[in-house]
Order: structure tokens, then C-alpha cells, then sequence
């Protein structure tokens, strides 16, 4: 799995970011015939929430990002991208059990969305994330908080 760790994002990393995320998604995207060059980066700007977003880091160097953005009822997970070399490593999964960890101690149920197709459905259910329903383009998924041990 490597060495990895998360620090808060700053309005500094929103650039990477949006040119990882048109990397990551583009495969995806342009399957379903929605790649736009221009509003995969601006879909990220519009949505960036520092407060709300870590930076993933392996050998002290940028690999994703994620955000953790509360809602009423949940929390959503978004904005969680990897670097293609770094995908199947094995930090996706342990950046996705640290989030998970935190919603569990607070008993918050955590939402994503991700799109009809992804290869990144399976981490998610292997998570314990369920549907919750589906479109034509998104496929939405919800998990539960684990019980506390007694």
C-alpha cells in the first residue's frame, strides 16, 4: 500500500485536483458521451470546499484528494480521485476505511454518487455501500453507519 497520509486542501490545490479529476474521469465520461474538456475541471472548482477536503499524499507527493461534505441527513462523499498509477494500490481503500471510521464514531450515514459503469462501484461496495437508486448516467449509493461494538 505503500506511504501515504491526508492533509486539509487549500484554495492551492484546486488545480490539481480539477486536472486529476478530468485524468480520472475522462475513460468514464466519454463512454457515457458527457466528456466535456472544460466542465470536468469546472464541476470540481465550483464544488471545492477546503473545509471540507483533504489532499492525499503518497511519498509526500499530490495522489488525490477527497471530500467529506455533511448534509442533513448524511454525509457525502466526493471528489475522491486517485492517481491512475496509484489506482489498485491498496490507498483507495485505506483513505476510504479512515473516512469511514470517522462517519461510524459520529453514526452518520455517508451518500456518494458515482457514474453508471465505473470501475470504483466495486470499492464502494466492497465498503458496504448499497443503491440507493440509479439513472441512466449515476448510479447513487448509500452506507450506513457500523454498529459500535459492546
Amino acid at each position: 500500500m505503500g506511504d501515504w497520509e491526508m492533509r486539509p486542501a487549500s484554495m492551492a490545490d484546486v488545480e490539481p485536483m480539477a486536472e486529476l479529476r478530468a485524468v480520472v474521469m475522462r475513460a468514464d465520461l466519454e463512454r457515457l458521451g458527457r466528456y466535456d474538456e472544460r466542465r470536468v475541471r469546472q464541476r470540481l472548482r465550483d464544488g471545492f470546499a477546503p473545509a471540507h477536503t483533504w489532499v492525499i499524499e503518497a511519498g509526500g507527493a499530490f495522489a488525490g484528494c477527497v471530500a467529506l461534505r455533511p448534509a442533513e441527513d448524511a454525509h457525502w462523499l466526493e471528489h475522491f480521485y486517485l492517481a491512475p498509477h496509484l489506482q489498485g494500490s491498496g490507498i483507495g481503500g485505506a483513505v476510504l476505511r479512515e473516512l469511514l471510521k470517522w462517519c461510524d464514531r459520529d453514526g452518520t450515514p455517508v451518500r456518494l454518487q458515482v457514474l453508471q459503469g465505473s470501475p470504483a462501484r466495486r470499492l464502494y461496495e466492497r465498503h458496504g455501500f448499497t443503491l440507493e437508486t440509479e439513472d441512466p448516467i449515476d448510479v447513487f449509493m448509500l452506507r450506513k453507519p457500523a454498529s459500535a461494538a459492546p
